[in-house]
């Protein structure tokens, strides 16, 4: 059956090449993804797969299901689509969600025979503010067996490990004055934030070193000879884990409260994306991915472990479910995402080739996990130890 799952994908190379490449020339930000989310759930409906959409009022948001005769797990392929501002699909989002699409076509040639129920999830805005996190939050993933999804990359790597993210905005109030005439008249606000910059630069040391803290001024005044009585900051405060990400930011807020307290202002915080969790990576699907990567001819050697590429939503979904996320070579030559250089080596043959392996391992892998019962209890076991 997994010959039957190749072939499938096969069959529709033309078609999911021409739909990534569609995807990757029209790249559109997070929640705009209109022509991507239009044209996933067209030829999702085509391979008759029933759509929900939009999903939590979010309107590039769907749920696309099959569902089998026969009873059976229910397996989530997740597809992202979003691309970020200036670079386009640097990150190679295009390519994610039509791996995904594929590997749902690929795995329902099979899923009448086999069981279960296919589900692909399409997810907005990772880059920003993720619609997984809601998605999670609002359950839709706590019926679900097991989530796959796969990212492009310059190599093969396991799936590993994300950092829990809070994005926390600082606005600051102070007083307008002329700053040659009467600048004591003034509360300087941008004062707050430099200050407050500086408190975190102190910060780090006492801070685990799996810490990141990274931030920007988005507002810092109006005019030179202007006292601001109005400053912005927007920090991303991680860690690798969610209870030691929320230690942190209680005292990068006491680091703002200070600020304030010493210039005279106010401080008002908020988030202003969501709050993502880290992921946490089920071994057992992840080892069996591995398996299905090493059949389809992939060197061991050439696999490598799982790392730390920043922050994923899907780390909300790995709350809820057991779920992977490895990395699938789709470029010979070494170019990091979020750059022109991975963008542009993403739109080759080189990268729609590995596009359509990732599938194909992607939907042998869901395969294993159906026919395989005691594999999907060693999946569950392990989920349930770790959440």
């Amino acid at each position: 059956m997994k010959q039957r799952i190749a072939t499938t994908i096969d069959e529709h190379t033309e078609a999911l090449v021409g739909l990534s490449r569609f995807i990757g020339e029209n790249p559109e930000l997070g929640h705009e993804e209109w022509l991507a989310s239009a044209r996933l759930k067209e030829e999702l409906t085509s391979h008759g797969f029933s759509i929900q959409s939009p999903v939590l009022d979010l309107p590039t948001a769907f749920i696309a299901t099959y569902e089998s005769a026969k009873p059976g797990p229910v397996a989530a392929f997740l597809c992202e689509y979003d691309a970020l501002p200036e670079l386009g699909h640097a990150c190679g989002h295009h390519l994610i969600c039509t791996m995904g699409l594929a590997a749902a076509i690929g795995l329902k040639s099979v899923i009448d025979e086999i069981g279960g129920t296919i589900r692909v999830y399409g997810t907005p805005a990772e880059e920003t503010k993720g619609a997984k996190v809601p998605m999670s939050a609002a359950g839709l993933f706590d019926d679900v067996d097991f989530a796959l999804m796969a990212h492009p990359f310059y190599a093969y790597e396991k799936s590993g490990q994300s950092l829990a993210m809070d994005a926390i905005q600082f606005e600051f109030f102070g007083k307008a004055a002329h700053a040659a005439a009467s600048p004591y008249e003034g509360v300087n606000a941008l004062d707050a934030v430099l200050l407050l910059f500086q408190s975190i630069n102190h910060l780090r040391q006492q801070l685990q070193s799996h810490v990141r803290i990274h931030g920007i001024i988005t507002e810092g005044g109006t005019a030179a000879n202007i006292i601001p009585d109005y400053a912005v900051a927007q920090f991303y405060i991680r860690s690798a884990n969610r209870p030691y990400t929320d230690e942190t930011v209680q005292k990068v807020l006491r680091c703002a409260e200070g600020a304030a307290l010493q210039t005279g202002c106010t401080v008002k915080t908020s988030n202003y994306e969501y709050s993502y969790d880290e992921l946490i990576s089920n071994e057992h699907l992840s080892d069996q991915f591995t398996r299905n990567l090493l059949v389809m001819g992939v060197k061991e050697d050439e696999i490598q472990i799982g790392k730390d590429h920043g922050s994923l939503d899907l780390g909300n979904v790995s709350r809820r479910c057991p779920t992977i996320h490895p990395y699938i070579k789709v470029t010979d030559e070494k170019h990091l995402l979020h750059t022109k250089e991975f963008r542009d080596f993403a739109m080759t043959d080189r990268a729609f080739k590995g596009m359509l392996l990732g599938a194909k391992v992607l939907a042998n892998t869901a395969y294993d996990v159906i026919v395989n019962p005691n594999l999907l209890s060693a999946i569950k076991d392990e989920f349930t130890q770790l959440t």
